[in-house]
C-alpha cells in the first residue's frame, strides 16, 4: 500500500504543477522547467519506496525490464491515473473553473513526438534507476526530471508534451487535451515504453 500511495502522491503533484503552470496566468515559457523540477523532487522523495514511476509508460518499461512485479502494474497505473485526475480537479477549483481550449495537434507529428520522448524518458529511467552500472547514484531524479523538461521544451508545441498516459488523462480532464485525441498518447507512450525496454535489454546484455 505504501508503494501505491507514493505513486498517487507523486503523480498528483506532477499533474498539479502542470495545470497550475499552464492554465491561466501560469509560468509561461518556464512551465517545462517547473514540471521537470516537480517530477525530479517527487522522484527523490518517493523513489526509495515505489521506484518513483508516476507514469504508466515508465511502469510498463520497468515491468518489461524485469524490475516491477506483475501484480504491481495494475495498482501502480490505477494510483497514477487517480492522482492525475484528482490533481486536475483541484487545479480547476483553484483556478476558478476557467475556460480552457484544447489543443488540436496534428496526429502523425504528435505520435512521433510522443513516441520519441517517451522512449527517451523510459530509456533514461532504465539506465539511471535500474542498471547495475549506475546503482546507488545520486543523480537519477535529476536525470529523469530533466528528460521531461527537455521533451516539453522541444515538442510541447507539437503534442502537448505528455510522455505519460496518466498526464494525458489529467490534461484531458483539465480540457487541455481533447478526449478524442487521448488514443494518441496511449498508443505512442505505450510503444515508446516497449521500445525503450527492448533497446535497454539489448544494450545491457
Amino acid at each position: 500500500m505504501r508503494k501505491y500511495a507514493t505513486e498517487f502522491i507523486g503523480t498528483f503533484f506532477l499533474l498539479l504543477t502542470i495545470g497550475c503552470t499552464v492554465i491561466g496566468a501560469g509560468a509561461g515559457a518556464l512551465a517545462p522547467l517547473a514540471i521537470g523540477s516537480a517530477l525530479m523532487v517527487m522522484i527523490f522523495a518517493g523513489g526509495h519506496i515505489s521506484g518513483g514511476h508516476y507514469n504508466p509508460a515508465v511502469t510498463l518499461a520497468v515491468f518489461l525490464r524485469g524490475r516491477c512485479p506483475a501484480n504491481d502494474v495494475g495498482p501502480y497505473v490505477g494510483a497514477q491515473v487517480l492522482g492525475a485526475v484528482l490533481a486536475a480537479l483541484v487545479v480547476k477549483f483553484m483556478k476558478g473553473y476557467p475556460t480552457v481550449f484544447a489543443m488540436t495537434p496534428e496526429v502523425l507529428p504528435s505520435l512521433v513526438a510522443e513516441f520519441l520522448f517517451t522512449f527517451a524518458l523510459c530509456y533514461v529511467v532504465l539506465n539511471v534507476a535500474t542498471a547495475k552500472g549506475t546503482a546507488g547514484n545520486s543523480f537519477y531524479g535529476l536525470a529523469i526530471g530533466m528528460t521531461v523538461m527537455t521533451g516539453a521544451f522541444a515538442v510541447g508545441s507539437i503534442s502537448g508534451g505528455a510522455f505519460n498516459p496518466a498526464v494525458a488523462v489529467g490534461a484531458s480532464v483539465l480540457g487541455l487535451f481533447s478526449w478524442s485525441n487521448l488514443w494518441i498518447y496511449l498508443v505512442a507512450n505505450g510503444l515508446g515504453a516497449i521500445a525503450a525496454a527492448l533497446v535497454f535489454k539489448r544494450l545491457a546484455s
